[in-house]
């Protein structure tokens, strides 16, 4: 497996699979071509289907409208073998001949892949299960964190530092905002306001008040294309920092054990990325609010001493729970039902941890089996219910 690093990127909203790995994918065809009469960019199947309000056109124009010419072609009824979420980039020289011709795919978390050829992996981990990890666990008397410091290594922890500090940023800056998200649809952001309700309510109802207030503050920032962290995905990325930024304020937890957490967290979620996947296109949303919700349910446990069995159990618990969820953004915006998801799934994240906590740890369906379950449930469901924003409640 990769390092947690990528599943923890830093970067732009609405989407890491239409807004993030699309500039990636213009900055490097960028450099190949630094200098083309123009730009000839199409768009297939889902990534077409939903990029106009992804930004995806803008994220591309950003890098390439600059140095050229450049234009889009919307193909969203032309779905490529390898993945939905395919693009071709052309450079066109003078005398209108194709000077260069790249097909590349967003596999989701803002990752890229070419068909036919390997993606550059720099794999850091030798185990590649849950079941394997927990096993390395109980064998030396480690937890999941110390198996992620042991396979990084000391610079993962300034890594984790600086994706805790913008993930709290993006809480505060959250909290602060008010009007209407961009895209249309004439949503109003409602963190300020379950703050503020949240706020006035005894402590068991304001704790879980505030969870929704965080989550929604993420959300709404990566929304409206703030800066945010992918928890796996940005479409999720609400819920860790939901999930963490409240569990540090209410138990004064250091920061030490949260980047213990965040460790955690993303050993659990580069499992799924590395054996199913974590793009809503590709298995919908089970992909990514299901993993972020897993996620969470395993940092909080990992927070309040959970044995290796108990985490492995929240985190089972959190994914299993979500298990057919349909990625349907109506307008294929990351606003209706993403943000309210987001929001829900963060309190789900603390019931598992709960649940988890008061059971010894023993259970009958393991993580890695809901994960092979997830990747064959994702690729059952028919498109339409995988972020191409024409089934489900997007063709409402």
């Amino acid at each position: 497996m990769e390092s947690i690093r990528e599943i923890y990127k830093i970067g732009i909203g609405p989407s890491s699979s239409h807004t993030m790995a699309p500039r990636r994918a213009a900055l490097n065809f960028l450099k190949r071509n630094p200098k083309p009469a123009r730009f000839e960019v199409t768009l297939y199947g889902s990534l077409a289907a939903t990029g106009r309000g992804h930004m995806t056109d803008k994220a591309i124009l950003g890098v390439l409208q600059s140095v050229a010419p450049t234009s889009i072609i919307w193909k969203p009824e032309v779905f490529l073998p390898f993945h939905p979420n395919g693009m071709q980039f052309k450079a066109i020289a003078a005398d209108g001949s194709v000077a260069d011709d790249w097909t590349v795919y967003s596999i989701g978390g803002g990752d890229l892949a070419e068909e036919g050829k390997p993606r550059p992996h720099n794999d850091v981990y030798p185990l590649h299960t849950i079941s394997e990890i927990q096993k390395w666990c109980e064998t030396t008397g480690k937890t999941y964190w110390e198996y992620a410091d042991e396979c990084e290594g000391h610079l993962l922890w300034s890594y984790l530092k600086n994706v805790w500090q913008v993930m709290q940023e993006a809480v505060k800056r959250g909290l602060e905002a008010e009007g209407v998200l961009p895209g249309g649809l004439g949503v109003r952001r409602k963190a300020v306001s379950y703050y503020m309700r949240a706020s006035g309510y005894t402590a068991a109802l304001k704790g879980r008040g505030m969870v929704y207030a965080y989550a929604l503050a993420t959300s709404e920032e990566n929304a409206s294309g703030g800066l945010i962290v992918t928890a796996p995905t940005c479409g999720s990325c609400g819920v860790m920092p939901a999930v963490l930024y409240h569990l540090s304020l209410s138990h004064n937890f250091s920061e030490t054990r949260i980047l213990r957490a965040l460790a955690t967290a993303g050993i659990f979620a580069n499992v799924v990325k590395t054996n199913a996947s974590i793009s809503g296109a590709e298995v919908g949303c089970q992909g990514e609010v299901g993993v972020a919700c897993a996620m969470a349910a395993a940092a909080a446990c990992q927070l309040f001493g959970g044995s290796p069995s108990q985490i492995e159990y929240a985190a089972e618990m959190g994914l299993e729970h979500h298990l057919g969820l349909t990625c349907d953004p109506v307008c294929g915006l990351v606003q209706i039902p993403c943000i309210e998801r987001n929001a829900y799934a963060a309190a789900r994240a603390l019931d598992a941890n709960l649940y988890a906590s008061f059971s010894d740890g023993s259970h009958s369906v393991s993580f890695d089996r809901v994960v092979e379950v997830m990747k064959r449930t994702g690729h059952d469901l028919p498109s339409l219910y995988k972020e191409t924003a024409q089934g489900g409640l997007a063709a409402t």
